[in-house]
C-alpha cells in the first residue's frame, strides 16, 4: 500500500514530444548528393515543414529591376491572370515574402509583396506543388502554369522553367513556345547571416532578356 501511495504522490514523467519532421521534397528532387552541396541555411529554408497552413517570413528590400519594353509589356498584360511579374521598375523599396502550407495540395503558397514609389503595394501569389513531369510544377493563376527543374549551382538552389500549360475544363494543354515569355530562371543564393539574394530574370529566345529583378533578403520570424 505505501508503494502504491507513494507511487501517486510523484510527479508523472515528462510527455516526449517528437521533433516535427523536416519536409524532404526538395531533396528528393535533388537527390542526395546535390542535396548535400546546398549551403545548410538553403538546406533549411527549404526543408521547413508547413504543414496545416503554417507559414514562414522573409524581409528584404529590391535592389534592383530591369525590363525592355517588350517586357514591360508583358508585366502589364501578365496582369490579366493575376500579376505573377514585376510591373515596375522601382528598386531600392522593402518586399517581403510569405510562404504558407497549402491544405488542399499539400504544395506551398507563395506571396510576394513589393512597396512601390506610388500606389498600393503589387502582391503576386504563386502556387509551387509537387506534381508533374518533373515533380514540380508553379500555378500563377487562370489554369496557367510551368513545369520546374531545380538544380544546384555554387552556394545557390535554381528554379528553371520546363514548359508552360494551361488547365481548361479539367484537361491540361501544353502551350507552345511561341505562345510563352521565353525561359524563366529563379536563384537562391546564400549570403551568410541569415541573408540570401533572389533573382528572377526572364530570357526569349529572340528578343533577349526581358525582365530581371533581384532582391536582399533575410530569415524573419512570425
Amino acid at each position: 500500500m505505501r508503494n502504491l501511495q507513494h507511487a501517486l504522490l510523484q510527479s508523472p514523467p515528462p510527455v516526449q514530444i517528437p521533433a516535427p519532421l523536416g519536409d524532404p521534397r526538395f531533396r528528393a528532387l535533388l537527390g542526395a548528393a546535390d542535396w548535400a552541396n546546398l549551403p545548410a541555411p538553403v538546406r533549411r529554408r527549404f526543408s521547413k515543414r508547413l504543414a496545416g497552413g503554417a507559414s514562414v517570413v522573409y524581409r528584404g528590400v529590391v535592389t534592383g529591376t530591369r525590363m525592355n519594353r517588350l517586357g514591360y509589356a508583358l508585366a502589364q498584360l501578365a496582369r490579366l491572370i493575376g500579376g505573377p511579374l514585376p510591373t515596375s521598375r522601382d528598386s531600392g523599396l522593402p518586399a517581403v515574402v510569405t510562404v504558407t502550407g497549402d491544405m488542399e495540395t499539400q504544395g506551398q503558397h507563395w506571396t510576394r509583396l513589393y512597396v512601390r514609389q506610388s500606389g498600393f503595394p503589387q502582391v503576386i501569389h504563386s502556387s509551387k506543388r509537387f506534381a508533374g513531369p518533373t515533380g514540380l510544377e508553379e500555378y500563377v493563376g487562370a489554369g496557367i502554369g510551368m513545369a520546374l527543374r531545380i538544380e544546384v549551382l555554387p552556394g545557390a538552389l535554381v528554379f528553371r522553367s520546363a514548359g508552360y500549360f494551361v488547365q481548361l475544363f479539367g484537361k491540361r494543354l501544353r502551350l507552345p513556345a511561341w505562345l510563352t515569355p521565353g525561359a524563366l530562371t529563379v536563384m537562391h543564393r546564400e549570403l551568410g547571416e541569415g541573408r540570401f539574394l533572389f533573382t528572377l530574370s526572364v530570357v526569349h529566345p529572340r528578343f533577349g532578356e526581358l525582365i530581371a529583378q533581384s532582391a536582399l533578403f533575410e530569415d524573419a520570424e512570425l
